[in-house]
């Protein structure tokens, strides 16, 4: 498999990259930044380390080097001000994202190429890429919630002194402010979420409130997340790449599933080597699910005073 990753220069794109090579299962990582010189490093610093993990080939180009891109990956875009929400970047952000995917369409682009956003406000980007790309449904994901995810289950882990890769438990909604954690099924090692030793509600609102600000937390204490948003990018390529039908709260634009329409957001969704290939529904309580409506209203009213809107 060949992808591509559009600002992998960065923090966020090379941590992707490097998750990428760790993994030995992508082929071939292209590194694409507008700094041609800090991606042509990225992509020879890990190229470097191949001799150790897998037979890869890794290297630097331009737009025309992903046309035959399996998967593009974009994560490039402005920052977030530490005290900035995700939605707030929607202004500076989608004249830089209409370029991108402008660059994208003129140098070609498979007809089964995926293409995975992770720029934020990731919802409002997912849903300007489907609109633009013309891709057919489900080739166009946003990585989505599935970053809150995994820091919800490691921060449960931690607190409880538990295996992380024991927790299941999700965050759907928007990769944002109205995010909407799923306790009604919620559990660790088979056991409910509030049957667990040392859980209470008390605890668990703080540990969701750490999750649903992370990202700032990021912000303040490294200038932003990469590890982390790395292994999260490689978890949804890795699925398309082996067609694992796994499940992960992952944006598209629903079309009618929880009673949403179009709408980009997370909800559970079978991911595999054709992208977002089935929406799962699963029983919420009627608060969670009230929940889940309301941030897709938020999200709604967004892509609605936008210039894609």
């Amino acid at each position: 498999m060949k992808v591509g990753i559009i600002g992998g220069g960065g923090i966020v794109g090379s941590s992707a990259g490097f998750a990428l090579q760790l993994g030995g299962i992508v082929h071939e990582i292209v590194i694409v930044d507008a700094n041609a010189d800090l991606a042509d490093g990225q992509a020879l610093d890990m190229l470097h380390g191949t001799a150790a993990i897998a037979d890869q080939v890794i290297h630097a180009g331009g737009y025309e080097a992903i046309v035959d891109a399996d998967v593009i990956c974009i994560t490039a875009g402005l920052r977030r001000k530490p005290d900035e929400s995700r939605l707030a970047l929607i202004n500076r952000n989608v004249e830089l994202f209409g370029s991108i995917l402008a660059s994208i369409k003129s140098k070609g682009l498979r007809s089964d190429s995926i293409v995975l956003v992770v720029s934020n406000p990731v919802d409002i980007l997912t849903h300007y890429a489907e609109r633009e790309l013309g891709l057919p449904k489900g080739h166009v994901i946003g990585l989505g919630t599935l970053l809150d995810t995994l820091r919800f289950r490691s921060l449960l882990a931690m607190n409880l002194k538990a295996a992380s890769t024991q927790v299941s438990a999700i965050i759907i909604g928007e990769h944002g402010d109205s995010m909407v954690p799923v306790w009604s099924s919620a559990s660790i090692a088979g056991l409910p979420l509030e049957k667990y030793p040392g859980y209470s509600p008390q605890l668990g609102a703080d540990v969701f409130q750490r999750a649903k600000t992370s990202g700032a937390e990021m912000i303040k204490k490294k200038t932003g997340a990469g590890f982390a948003v790395g292994v999260s990018i490689a978890e949804v390529i890795h699925a398309i790449a082996l067609d694992r039908k796994r499940v992960l709260p992952v944006s598209t634009v629903l079309t009618g599933a929880y009673g949403l329409r179009n709408v980009a957001i997370s909800v559970p969704t079978v991911v595999g080597r054709r992208g977002a290939e089935q929406i799962i529904e699963i029983d919420l309580w009627p608060k969670e699910l009230q929940a889940l409506k309301r941030s897709a209203s938020v999200l709604q009213e967004t892509v609605a005073a936008t210039k894609f809107g």
